[in-house]
């Protein structure tokens, strides 16, 4: 009798693949929740959001038993000043990119994180002196050309698009040096934003009254930003220990490609001829840069 079962290897790496599926998935479909909080206005968007994901990571730190290891950085001063660093990119970020959905601006919102693994490799030549070879300067140089030509198209620099990958490009960069977990990192990080998110809240309703919180729908997704912000890193955080990067790396495209698609379908914004042969250079690029991933990947292997 043959046996039919998956092997333990290949049981692992089918089930990292349905967690970046859904990693991925869900955060290409995030414009749709920020776009139906728009009366609450961005800032408290990212307040509210910080609040509840707090919440939501106190609770997996106290089912994971890891609250040695937040005790562990929260004594380190050097690792706090530079998780200190990440948590104001991290909500730079997040403040930017829900100003940008808020404000009709999700194909740019795309286009940001379209040419981020891109923008990360240039970091790593700037600030890690990093050298790249012939395909991956091309690709690089094809995004410069397509950002300049996205500047034409819409009468000036992209610059939510620069924005959002170069905040989460310098975020990624940061977190390496941290030596801190993906979710004990993200809670100190979430912990120290906090307070300021919280005295934003208390201002908010001082000033405005209850507002949005008296509708219950909008407290209601209020209060899912926690776990649509906590649950895809968390379900990343596990689909990174069972695939290779260069796996992750093909998955990273699904958000944006679904965000492109909410702008132009549901949101109803324009996609000139311009910005449309701007998107097909970073496509292009994209295409070069991961096939050279690819290439080099193959190599370590023989």
């Amino acid at each position: 009798m043959t046996d039919t079962q998956p092997s333990p290897d290949q049981s692992e790496t089918r089930k990292g693949v349905i967690a970046a599926l859904f990693t991925y998935g869900l955060w290409g479909v995030l414009p749709l929740l920020f776009h139906a909080l728009e009366p609450a206005g961005a800032v408290l968007i990212v307040a509210e959001r910080t609040v509840w994901s707090l919440v939501l990571l106190a609770l997996v730190i106290a089912l994971s038993r890891n609250a040695k290891d937040v005790v562990a950085v929260l004594s380190d001063w050097r690792r706090m000043r530079v998780i200190a660093l990440s948590a104001i990119l991290l909500v730079g970020n997040w403040l930017l990119y829900v100003w940008a959905i808020a404000t009709g601006q999700v194909l740019e919102a795309s286009f940001g994180y379209f040419i981020n693994p891109l923008v990360n490799v240039a970091i790593g030549m700037v600030v890690l002196g990093e050298r790249q070879n012939r395909l991956q300067s091309i690709a690089i140089a094809i995004a410069c050309v397509a950002i300049l030509i996205q500047a034409v198209g819409v009468g000036n620099i992209p610059f939510v698009a620069l924005g959002l990958a170069l905040t989460f490009g310098s975020y990624g960069l940061i977190r390496k040096t941290a030596q801190t977990g993906p979710v004990t990192g993200l809670f100190v990080e979430t912990l120290l934003a906090a307070p300021f998110a919280l005295a934003y809240v208390a201002h908010d309703v001082a000033t405005n009254g209850v507002g949005v919180h008296a509708d219950p729908t909008l407290l209601l997704l209020l209060i899912l930003t926690g776990p649509a912000t906590a649950v895809p890193l968390l379900l990343f955080g596990f689909a990174v220990r069972r695939l290779r990067l260069t796996t992750i790396g093909m998955f990273q495209y699904i958000s944006p490609s679904i965000q492109f698609l909410l702008a132009i379908t549901l949101f109803g914004e324009e996609l000139t001829p311009v910005r449309l042969f701007s998107f097909a250079l970073i496509w292009l690029a994209l295409i070069l840069f991961s096939f050279n991933s690819f290439r080099q990947h193959r190599r370590l292997r023989v």
